[in-house]
């Protein structure tokens, strides 16, 4: 699911061909509406059919159904395999500045849209730092590690992605500024002063890098 847009772009490997059954949301990486979709081998498909409905999936929504097909016609255009590997690269460049700021990265770094923070070498808890920088208006998501001794509603990590910056436009140099008020958060756990200033620093690359305006295609 998560993964969905980089395989479609040729940035991650794909499962289909090695997988008899491949199932992705198409929200994510994707791009799309909050959805799903199922790919068998063909010797699957009759049962699949009728497991998912009328056994389990309710009414379809049309308008739903016509934003999955306008999100896997985008997925085969040239730009979207522009912008998934700026999602990597982003993704990429934001770990190596953490790692240079003195983070642990689980499995070292990332290879993809996902960067999973341990914090204990700073001994800071993963739902500390969530509503931390949540207060100096930056939102991740606390998440636990591998073999983690945190409960999960507390965590010893937490988890950045890029692919939403990277549809504003954001690049290399700002996911470098980034990493660096993400360390002056984590480093000023409880100094209302520091969260406010990095706040309008965050407040400030929004307004250089709007949403993108929604067109319309005939």
């Amino acid at each position: 699911a998560h993964i969905a847009g980089l395989v479609a772009a040729g940035c991650h490997p794909s499962p289909v061909g090695h997988a008899h059954v491949v199932t992705s949301s198409t929200h994510k990486t994707l791009r799309g509406p909050r959805g799903g979709f199922v790919l068998c081998d063909a010797a699957f498909a009759n049962k699949i059919d009728k497991a998912v409905f009328p056994g389990m999936q309710g009414g379809p929504l049309m308008h739903v159904i016509a934003a999955k097909a306008v999100a896997f016609q985008e997925a085969l255009l040239p730009e979207f395999a522009y912008y998934q590997q700026a999602v990597v690269d982003n993704a990429s460049t934001l770990a190596q500045e953490l790692t240079s700021l003195g983070f642990r990265l689980v499995s070292g770094g990332t290879d993809n849209h996902l960067v999973l923070v341990d914090l204990r070498s700073i001994n800071i808890t993963g739902r500390d730092a969530e509503l931390a920088l949540e207060r100096a208006c930056i939102s991740v998501n606390r998440n636990s590690i591998p073999f983690d001794p945190l409960p999960p509603n507390v965590t010893s990590g937490i988890r950045l992605g890029t692919p939403a910056v990277t549809t504003r436009g954001l690049g290399r140099s700002e996911m470098k500024e980034i990493a660096r008020m993400i360390s002056r958060v984590l480093s000023n756990l409880g100094n209302d002063e520091v969260l406010a200033e990095v706040c309008q620093q965050v407040e400030g690359i929004t307004r250089e890098f709007p949403v993108p305006k929604l067109v319309c295609r005939a």
